[in-house]
């Protein structure tokens, strides 16, 4: 989805509540950044709560025309951390929550804990509607479907293809995805090239590698028995190492914290080459670079594949209109819908009949120099062949390190050591 998703990696844990409640007509944002808008008649009102973009602008009034007795109130949260922190907070108190409330994959595992605050959303309709890891994902022990699934973030390589051609390297994007094929090695080395030809650094931000490189670990935090891990498990601190030697001793990172202001400045100008980007990304890429020219999408990823956001829209037990709300959320996520949005905001679907359709096949990107973007990430998404085990922690233990490698990639406040040190530590308060 856009600036959605996702969990944003250099932001610490949120705890003030959201105001979820919407008051007059139109569209209303509160004091935490959360946005509602609302319509006009109906016997039933369903709200909504999504975080960022989802691509439903336009699907809820739609969906309004189609079932007259219904109003949808759309409850807009600014990040995906604060959408967290309200819906924990609804939860705990037994009242508070939308009727639909969207929940991101790197914290779907927490919710898992309390199945008796959703419904379940189990349904003949719905069988066989995702991809299999999607669905399994919210899956209990005891067969529950805590939520229904909607987009995922198969994740490419967004380049600039005018700084390609002024290093010297090439810029057609299939030429770009053999030269960058293999591992995270690869692609450092031809970004120490790219950064001694022109100065300019490779990528926007270490954080934002750390996500992708943490999306191919199975186990990186956490067991299934729910033991933490996290400081036993040598990958964890090999990568850490390998990304902030490149990022800093290298000088391949741009040294931003994405989401921040000058990180979203950055894209006016010749701050770096590529970043790694999930199909949600592109919409934010083109919102923050407008009119600069240059920009492409190539079909290879470091390492392999990986999958970086994704969500599913879940219904807590406490609402009045469960049934209707069930009804509402199936219509969501149904393919139809999944491939508007996707046009809409770039929400690449998760569901098996959306991703054989002709529509989503025929998709490009004009911004990106025509990329036929519906192919790309359609065969990203069958590159992707580690979906790691992420316990009820993994938000705080990679806010944890999150916040590790900033100090050292843009606060500059610690050298690796010293910030590793600290992630120890705050892993510990953990155990």
């Amino acid at each position: 989805m856009q600036i959605r998703r996702r969990t944003t990696l250099l932001a610490a844990t949120v705890t003030s509540a959201l105001v979820l409640g919407a008051c007059g007509g139109g569209e209303n944002e509160d004091e935490d950044g959360a946005v509602s808008s609302d319509g006009e008649g109906g016997d039933i009102t369903l709200s909504v709560a999504t975080f960022n973009e989802f691509g439903y602008e336009e699907l809820l009034p739609e969906y309004e025309e189609v079932n007259p007795g219904i109003t949808v109130q759309h409850v807009k949260a600014d990040t995906a951390d604060n959408a967290r922190a309200a819906l924990r907070n609804s939860l705990g108190a037994d009242s508070g929550a939308s009727d639909i409330e969207a929940v991101e994959v790197d914290w779907v595992t927490e919710f898992r804990q309390y199945p008796d605050k959703f419904v379940d959303l189990t349904s003949e309709e719905v069988e066989g509607r995702w991809l299999p890891w999607k669905t399994e994902a919210v899956t209990l022990e005891d067969g529950m479907l805590l939520g229904y699934g909607t987009d995922m973030g198969p994740q490419a390589v967004c380049y600039r293809a005018d700084l390609f051609e002024q290093a010297g390297l090439p810029t057609d994007r299939d030429e770009v995805a053999a030269l960058l094929e293999g591992g995270w090695d690869t692609y450092f080395e031809v970004g120490a090239d790219f950064v001694a030809a022109t100065g300019i650094p490779w990528y926007d931000s270490a954080g934002a590698l750390w996500q992708g490189m943490i999306n191919q670990v199975e186990q990186p935090y956490e067991t299934p028995e729910g033991e933490i891990v996290a400081l036993d498990n040598p990958q964890i601190r090999e990568l850490y190492d390998q990304v902030l030697t490149a990022s800093v001793d290298q000088g391949l990172s741009a040294g931003l914290g994405q989401w921040s202001a000058d990180w979203n400045a950055a894209f006016q100008g010749d701050e770096f080459a590529t970043m790694l980007c999930p199909p949600w990304m592109l919409g934010i890429i083109e919102g923050n670079a407008a009119d600069i020219e240059g920009w492409d999408v190539a079909p290879v990823f470091p390492g392999g594949g990986g999958n970086w956001g994704g969500a599913y829209l879940t219904v807590p037990a406490q609402g009045d209109h469960v049934e209707e709300a069930k009804a509402l959320a199936a219509w969501l996520t149904a393919p139809e819908q999944q491939i508007k949005a996707f046009e809409s905001k770039g929400t690449f679907p998760s569901q098996a009949e959306a991703l054989e359709s002709e529509e989503l096949a025929a998709s490009s990107n004009a911004f990106f120099n025509e990329a036929p973007t519906g192919t790309i990430f359609a065969g990203q998404a069958d590159a992707v062949t580690v979906t790691p085990f992420k316990g009820p922690r993994y938000f705080e233990i990679n806010t944890a390190m999150a916040d590790a490698i900033s100090r050292v990639d843009v606060d500059q406040t610690d050298d690796a050591d010293s910030s590793w040190d600290k992630f120890v530590a705050a892993v510990g308060e953990l155990r």
